[in-house]
C-alpha cells in the first residue's frame, strides 16, 4: 500500500506506554490543544520525518524478540496517531502478521469508520480521558469530550481491552466531584482493566517557548502526594486496579 507516514520520533525499549518492552512511534499532528501536553512540538501535521510502512518495519522487527519476552509490542502515540489513520491501519495489519500486538494511545476525539476499522487489529487502547466534566474538558483541550465517550462505548460493545490514562494537573483537573463521577462511569465497563493515574510536570515546558505558544502552567505545581492519593482512592472506587505514575 502506497501510503506515508509522519513521524515526530521512535523509542525502541518503551516501558510505559502499555504492557511489557514497546516500540514506541510518536506520530505527528494533533487536534487537541491540551494546556499541559509535554510534546507540542507533535501538533504540527506538516513536520516530522517521512517513513514507508516498509521503512519502519524495518525497524520495528529488530525488537521483535524483545517485545515477545515481555509481553510487549508497539504503541502508537502522539501526538494523535488516528489523524494518520490509513498508515496507522497498514502498520496495525503489518504488526499483526508478524506476531506482534499493537497498542493505540489516542484522545479518542477522532471517531469514524476507518477508526473503526483500525480497532480491528488493536490489541489493547490507551484512552486518555483529560476530564469528565465537558466545560473543563473542552478549557483543558480546545475540543469536545463527546466523541472520547462515544469511544470508550464502542471499545465496551466490541470488548476491547482498554486503558484509562488520567493526568491529574492542581487547579485545572482535580475537580474531585467530577473525578468521583468519571470513576463511577468506568465501573461499568468491564473492558477497561486498568486506570493510570498520571501526575503534572513541566519537563516540555520549554518546548512551548521555543514554539513560541503561551504555556498557562508556569506557575502551577505539581500535585502533592496527598492529592495524588485522594485521586487514587477515589479511582479505585470504580473497581479497577489503578497505577500512579508521577
Amino acid at each position: 500500500m502506497n501510503v506515508i507516514g509522519r513521524i515526530h520520533s521512535l523509542e525502541s525499549c518503551g516501558t510505559v506506554d502499555g504492557p511489557g518492552i514497546r516500540f514506541v512511534v510518536f506520530m505527528q499532528g494533533c487536534p487537541l490543544r491540551c494546556q499541559f501536553c509535554h510534546n507540542p512540538d507533535t501538533w504540527d501535521t506538516n513536520k516530522g520525518i517521512e517513513y514507508t510502512p516498509e521503512q519502519l518495519m524495518r525497524e520495528i522487527v529488530k525488537y521483535k524478540s524483545y517485545m515477545g519476552f515481555s509481553g510487549g509490542g508497539v504503541t502508537f502515540t502522539g501526538g494523535e496517531p488516528l489523524m494518520q489513520q490509513g498508515f496507522i491501519l497498514e502498520m496495525s495489519k503489518r504488526c499483526k502478521a508478524e506476531g506482534i500486538t499493537v497498542a493505540i494511545d489516542t484522545s479518542g476525539f477522532i471517531w469514524n469508520d476507518d477508526v473503526k476499522e483500525i480497532l480491528e487489529y488493536t490489541d489493547i487502547v490507551l484512552l486518555d480521558i483529560k476530564n469528565y466534566n465537558p466545560i473543563v474538558y473542552e478549557e483543558v483541550t480546545g475540543v469536545s469530550l463527546s466523541p472520547t465517550l462515544e469511544f470508550l462505548d464502542y471499545l465496551k460493545e466490541k470488548k476491547i481491552k482498554t486503558w484509562i490514562r488520567y493526568v491529574l494537573v492542581p487547579g485545572l483537573t482535580d475537580n474531585i466531584e467530577s473525578i468521583r463521577e468519571l470513576s463511577k462511569h468506568l465501573s461499568d465497563y468491564p473492558n477497561v482493566s486498568k486506570i493510570e493515574l498520571l501526575g503534572f510536570h513541566k519537563m516540555g515546558e520549554y518546548k512551548w517557548k521555543e514554539l513560541g505558544i503561551e504555556y498557562k502552567l508556569s506557575a502551577t505545581k505539581e500535585p502533592s502526594e496527598e492529592l495524588m492519593k485522594e485521586v487514587k482512592n477515589i479511582f479505585e472506587l470504580s473497581g479497577k486496579l489503578v497505577a500512579v505514575n508521577v
